[in-house]
């Protein structure tokens, strides 16, 4: 059965091995019966309620264990699902107002849960239909009497192919055996995936209902870093990719030397390379790839995947947490960005027929200034635990960003007259992802320390073009010569009011790009954690003089399609070494 599946690469990477098939449960629907003693039933659903924590307990430990505690993080979400009242105290409900068995009151529970979030558009939402999932097959397991197979006595090596794989079923897989997994379902995004790249195994998700005909034993290739599956390959595919996995495994090791290492240019000027993180879990993996600092924390993933808003505690123990996990190195934290692609239903906020052009980001935080407020205050107070620096999202015109500073200053003399202790000095910027904040970016030189450049958003603008919409995808061009003028006068308005310029877009992280925003004179490069260590290495081969002069060049080129050709002939040729 020789073929190739295609499907997400979720954690890079290459394995050979014989596939060991994990079979969904079987569907189970419990019937509904009644019980004469509604209270014993209900003792009986607590006490597999208890049980389904113990495991918990143990797997959250076993996982600090292996990977330190913030990788942990995933089952404490697990074990808050056990003590949610909305969903524990409905089941118990219907079990005593009913006098129904607790299978049928757990089941019909939990998939009205499950499906309500499935429906979410938002992906954060949806994978905590996941977790509930997960957590609630653990209690119906134990409400069976039935068991799971233990993924950490394999013992043979093999590529795990699976339905899906629960955050529970990864943190107990035996790495002493398992060489890497591929799943029917799942995104880049799933916890099964985060996990794997926090254990470091290559995994494929969403390869599609053709794993389904996958026997046992049959001898596999995953090529993760392109999300390929081979099926029963030749014997010249394996000598192929048996290659190709010595030579990955050399490029690692050899970055690996890149971690601790400052970010040079050959002829010494030096930048700065820190990461985009989103969820506290993110912060151990920066630190791991060697980075300089936070160039993006994303605070509306602490909005996100919840029935209310965080409270100011929870936001100051969050931002608290990073500040003192950097230690010192510096931390930009995007104030709350949501609207277009991210909603909070729990806001209610108005449909609106673009959303990406509406009311999002500091427009929203502008128009509620509570909310605003209370993020600018949790900021505040934790800003003496490190090196933070404050960022604005989404400013269009000069006004916002000085009604934002003004609140700012505002929540400091409020904090400061209740005696609380706020750092002396805190930066504060802006992204620069709307046109004509970038056409601007002279004037708002002045009233900021920093820019960061948010290229995803504003690539979009530049083309009018949605980067959600696939039909026009082609017109998402980093490197055309527009999108590179642009840049340029951003980090041109900034170098002469002596204000520093990052980007936190894709394209900083993007190997083509890198050189000609060297050239530029970027001094931040935020990206993917996973970028740093190939980027460092890279910028140390390149002379910063050299390519400011080719990347005045390429802006006189006509299209992306041959600024990436002369990118490429020039890194070739003897530029970069």
């Amino acid at each position: 059965m020789k073929q190739s599946i295609k499907g997400t690469g979720a954690s890079p990477g290459l394995a050979i091995a014989k596939a060991y098939l994990i079979k969904p449960e079987e569907a189970y629907t419990p019937v509904q019966s009644k019980v004469d003693q509604p209270e014993s039933e209900a003792a009986r659903f607590q006490d597999a309620v208890r049980q389904a924590q113990a495991d918990l307990q143990q797997i959250r430990a076993s996982t600090e264990h292996k990977l330190g505690a913030d990788k942990a993080e995933i089952f404490e979400g697990h074990l808050m699902i056990l003590e949610d009242p909305d969903l524990i105290d409905a089941i118990l409900e219907q079990i005593r107002d009913n006098a129904v068995n607790a299978e049928y009151a757990l089941y019909e529970t939990s998939q009205s849960f499950i499906e309500m979030l499935s429906q979410m558009d938002d992906e954060l939402l949806r994978e905590r239909a996941v977790d509930i999932k997960d957590v609630t097959g653990r209690i119906m397991r134990h409400l069976r009497g039935t068991q799971q197979a233990d993924l950490s006595l394999l013992t043979e090596e093999c590529i795990i192919v699976a339905e899906d794989l629960t955050p529970s079923d990864t943190a107990q897989l035996n790495l002493g055996a398992v060489r890497g997994f591929v799943t029917v379902i799942g995104s880049r995004t799933s916890h099964s995936a985060i996990m794997a790249r926090s254990l470091d195994i290559p995994a494929i998700v969403g390869a599609g209902p053709e794993l389904r005909h996958i026997r046992p034993g049959t001898l596999l290739v995953i090529d993760a870093s392109e999300g390929i599956l081979l099926v029963d390959p030749t014997s010249e595919e394996l000598a192929e990719y048996r290659e190709k996995k010595t030579r990955y495994d050399r490029r690692k090791a050899e970055l690996a030397r890149w971690v601790n290492r400052q970010t040079a240019s050959r002829d010494d000027r030096r930048v700065e390379l820190v990461a985009n993180i989103g969820k506290l879990e993110d912060v151990q993996k920066a630190l791991d790839n060697g980075a300089e600092g936070i160039g993006l924390f994303r605070t509306e993933f602490l909005y996100m995947g919840r029935k209310e808003l965080p409270s100011e505690e929870e936001q100051f123990g969050s931002y608290k947490f990073v500040l003192e996990k950097m230690a010192g190195k510096p931390v930009v934290i995007r104030t709350l960005d949501i609207g277009g692609d991210k909603e909070l239903p729990y806001l209610d906020l108005p449909k609106e027929s673009n959303p990406f052009l509406g009311q999002r980001a500091l427009r929203l935080c502008l128009e509620r200034p509570e909310l605003f407020r209370t993020q600018l205050r949790a900021l505040l107070r934790a800003s003496r635990f490190g090196n933070m620096k404050i960022m604005f999202p989404m400013i269009a015109v000069l006004e916002e960003l000085l009604e934002a500073k003004r609140i700012l200053e505002e929540e400091k003399r409020k904090l400061v007259a209740e005696g609380q202790t706020v750092a002396e000095r805190i930066e504060v910027g802006m992204m620069i992802e709307v046109p004509a904040a970038a056409v601007s970016a002279d004037l708002f030189a002045k009233e900021v320390d920093f820019f960061s450049i948010g290229t995803n958003d504003l690539i979009q603008y530049m083309m009018a073009a949605d980067r959600m919409n696939e039909t026009v995808s082609y017109l998402y061009q980093p490197c055309h010569p527009s999108i590179l003028r642009m840049i340029r006068m951003v980090i041109v308005a900034g170098r002469q009011q002596g204000k520093w310029v990052g980007m936190c877009g894709e394209m900083a992280g993007d190997e083509t790009a890198i050189p000609l925003l060297l050239g530029l004179g970027l001094h931040e490069f935020s990206m993917s954690a996973g970028s740093i260590l190939p980027a460092r290495e890279l910028i140390s081969r390149l002379s910063q003089e050299q390519w400011s002069a080719f990347a005045e060049q390429a802006m006189t080129l006509t299209s992306q399609e041959d600024i990436l050709t002369f990118v490429r002939t020039h890194t070739q040729g003897g530029h970069q070494a």
